[in-house]
């Protein structure tokens, strides 16, 4: 089968397709033939080696964390799930590898009716990512939530389900992606110096969350939230200096232990699917052999939604 791996750090062009032999469901797993799989930014900046202090590789690396296809083998211990099924889901963070023909998913649930291919496969991390972190938050009916980085592929998804949740949520994007927030459900607003005072506009009672999809500000960050403890970031490997928690789910990342995963989110995005509240934004979609050119849209930075690849 086809996969895609890099055995060095540097620019998309490091990218191959690779085959390999098909693995197996093992206990606790099934096993999908995928149809589309999705590219992350953290492992975009894990290619390129801006993560390397962080969380070196171990070369060979094989790319890809969430996926959705049709279930072709089932392993130990497996209940309420039959071969072809059509699903969505992850990999083990042990084991990843996605982005190939053929993977096993340590967590997953099936595929809404109204969701394609490719909107199912950029799902998991951003839905599991936005559980993760809005449950730490403890955001709720009546809280108000800043989504910093919000027109991106997990800040779209975590605007939709605070919002679902029964909060107030103001996004940080670029000026061309405002009518983007606001069809989502949060009050837009721009990056940039002067930010606080744009949010005390908004919100003249205050903030009492930040979830940070973006990196680079958590200074202000926290000045807006007034507390580091109200602030939760995934992309700003610098804040433990700030006083803020790093959430992620890597094992052996040295920006502290990582959380529990947010499996039960993936049921609730289901329902919440099926009942039109919650949609999976797709920036683009590239053939699985152009898997560097959707590297490439990534590590822009501007890419609105998820990025796929199609098998």
């Amino acid at each position: 089968m086809r996969t895609v791996q890099y055995a060095e750090y540097g620019p998309p062009g490091v990218l191959r397709i690779v085959e390999e032999p098909e693995p197996h469901a093992g206990p606790g797993e099934i096993r999908i033939a995928v149809r589309a799989s999705s590219v992350s930014p953290g492992e975009v900046r894990s290619r390129s080696g801006a993560m390397r202090e962080v969380l070196p590789a171990v070369f060979p690396v094989r790319t890809g964390y969430d996926a959705a296809g049709v279930v072709d083998e089932l392993g130990e211990g497996v209940t309420g799930t039959r071969v072809g099924d059509e699903v969505f889901g992850a990999t083990a963070m042990t084991a990843r590898g996605s982005n190939a023909d053929h993977v096993n998913l340590a967590m997953w649930a099936r595929r809404p009716a109204g969701w394609t291919w490719e909107e199912a496969a950029g799902a998991t991390g951003a839905v599991e990512t936005s559980f993760r972190v809005l449950d730490r938050l403890a955001v709720g009916a009546g809280h108000t939530v800043l989504v910093h980085g919000a027109a991106g592929g997990t800040g779209s998804v975590a605007v939709q389900l605070a919002a679902a949740r029964g909060a107030t949520v103001l996004g940080t994007a670029s000026e061309h992606n405002h009518g983007f927030l606001r069809s989502l459900g949060a009050e837009p607003t721009t990056y940039g110096p002067g930010l606080a005072e744009r949010i005390r506009a908004l919100a003249p009672s205050g903030v009492d969350a930040v979830f940070d999809c973006a990196g680079g500000v958590l200074p202000d960050l926290v000045a807006i939230a007034g507390d580091p403890a109200r602030v939760v970031t995934v992309a700003d490997i610098t804040a433990a200096a700030h006083g803020v928690h790093m959430s992620h789910t890597a094992p052996g990342a040295s920006v502290g232990p990582p959380d529990p995963p947010a499996a039960h989110g993936l049921a609730i995005a289901v329902e919440l699917a099926e009942q039109g509240r919650l949609r999976i934004p797709v920036a683009g979609a590239f053939p699985l052999a152009e898997v560097a050119a959707a590297h490439a849209l990534s590590e822009g930075g501007h890419a609105r939604g998820k990025i796929v690849l199609l098998h």
